[in-house]
């Protein structure tokens, strides 16, 4: 692709009637917004479909730019005094728009505080692009920046927008303000509201399209690793977390089903023998006899290991668990009769609950107290669950599920029941999880309490500080 030449703002234009100033306005933009297209297209080639997905749409009511993933949304005379004065910091605009919808923020705020989120959001991209390393979007790295790199980056994690979040709620109302303006960029009032019961069709669609657009990134990142500049790992390691599958703890706990009857009525199926008879002889009396055993796919037995080292938080282990319970005690997820073994394991096995009934998963979790706090070794857990399936103390053990951050020793060989490795968000390394094992990262919106519905309807009260930045 060729790079189009700058614009030129006094060439003639053509036209059958003359142009209004608003007209012209946009006209140009656009054309500004396809020379900064073709700019980074020249710099980044694994943003080709990125930088294509999203229609320009002149729009005065937005900041300089925005967007609702589907559109790319620009408010002319902005745009254009921009080129004019700084198009460097134009080229790192939209870089940082279309940067949002490949990591797919607009679809996770889920409960989170949408100011704080936001803010978030801008922290983690911009991190992505300060590491790039490309003169065409540079910027000085100032104090505040730098800080907070290093704060979110500590212990070598990813600077998502989930951790920066995180991060985020520890800091003072003061360094809050302070941080959404070193960040500030685009504006997000376009962003799809959480919690809509029936999402427009555009949006889906949307949504669908950029997480495709991010897979194929991830793998031309990974065949291509120099396309993204001297520093690009921060890149890369953002676009695959942000590829890595969010699963219902819910749907996931399906897989470990099994279809069994048990006795209880089911008044939907019946003998249509009877059923006929009655009509044939009353006339209007057909005879029903509801079957009293029902086919049911719920969990039977199931090992649950529980991380409790040193690096795993105690807070996150105990929300783990109350969602766990909330799962465990509904009896459409587990049949009257179960055999589970709740075992918290650190470099040892340090306890063992086992739970068959209701009442005792209950009284388990209202005594519960968390054993461990050494170092993390995954396989005296798999020993003490495969010594349980030889004593007989596991009849028909669906799997093994390990609640863990990823970080420890792992076992050589696999074992000869299924297993799992369940971790939350972005809380994980997943470097050393052996390939006969199932990796899920479940979705950490599922753990925390959803926002109270006033704090919900106050949102636009709440973005005064974005209304404030956009205007400024």
């Amino acid at each position: 692709m060729a790079r189009k030449a700058p614009v030129d703002f006094n060439a003639p234009f053509q036209s059958a009637r003359p142009e209004t100033q608003e007209e012209w306005q946009a006209r140009m933009g656009g054309e500004v917004l396809a020379v900064l297209r073709s700019g980074l297209y020249l710099e980044f080639r694994f943003l080709d479909q990125a930088l294509g997905a999203l229609q320009p749409v002149p729009d005065e009511r937005c900041g300089v730019l925005a967007t609702d993933g589907v559109n790319l949304y620009y408010q002319p005379s902005a745009l254009l005094r921009l080129y004019r004065q700084n198009p460097k910091y134009l080229n790192r605009l939209y870089l940082h728009t279309v940067f949002h919808c490949v990591f797919r923020h607009l679809w996770m705020q889920g409960s989170r505080d949408p100011v704080l989120w936001h803010t978030a959001c801008d922290i983690a991209v911009e991190n992505v692009i300060d590491g790039l390393g490309r003169k065409s979007v540079a910027r000085p790295l100032t104090y505040v920046r730098r800080r907070a790199y290093e704060a979110l980056t500590a212990g070598g994690h990813v600077a998502a927008a989930a951790p920066a979040y995180r991060w985020l709620l520890s800091q003072t109302p003061g360094v809050q303000k302070q941080l959404a303006r070193e960040f500030y960029a685009d504006d997000h009032r376009l962003w799809p509201r959480p919690g809509q019961p029936d999402p427009p069709m555009p949006q889906v669609q949307a949504q669908a399209a950029w997480q495709k657009i991010g897979r194929r990134m991830e793998t031309e990142l990974e065949l291509h690793a120099r396309e993204a500049g001297d520093e690009g790992g921060n890149l890369a390691e953002a676009v695959k977390a942000a590829n890595r599958s969010r699963s219902s703890y819910r749907d996931f706990l399906r897989r470990f089903c099994v279809l069994r009857e048990e006795p209880r009525l089911d008044p939907d199926t019946f003998d249509l023998n009877f059923y006929t008879y009655g009509l044939s002889v009353y006339g209007n009396m057909p005879l029903i006899e509801p079957v009293e055993t029902r086919e049911s796919k719920k969990i039977e037995e199931i090992a649950l290991v529980i991380d409790t080292s040193y690096s795993t938080s105690g807070a996150l282990v105990r929300s783990f668990l109350s969602e766990t319970y909330a799962l465990l005690k509904q009896r459409e997820s587990f049949f009257r009769r179960m055999n589970l073994h709740i075992i918290q394991a650190d470099n040892q096995v340090q306890r063992d609950h086992l739970v068959t009934t209701e009442d005792q998963l209950i009284d388990l979790m209202d005594h519960f107290e968390l054993a461990g706090g050494g170092g993390t070794d995954f396989r005296p857990a798999f020993e003490y669950v495969t010594r349980l399936c030889e004593e007989k103390k596991f009849q028909n053990l669906r799997g093994l599920l390990y609640f863990t951050d990823g970080m420890g020793t792992y076992p050589a060989r696999r074992p000869p029941y299924d297993t799992a490795f369940l971790f939350l968000g972005d809380r994980f390394d997943s470097a050393g999880v052996p390939p006969w094992a199932m990796k899920v990262v479940l979705d950490e919106d599922e753990f925390v309490p959803p926002a109270p519905a006033a704090a919900r309807d106050a949102q636009d009260e709440d973005m005064d500080l974005y209304r404030e930045l956009n205007n400024s």
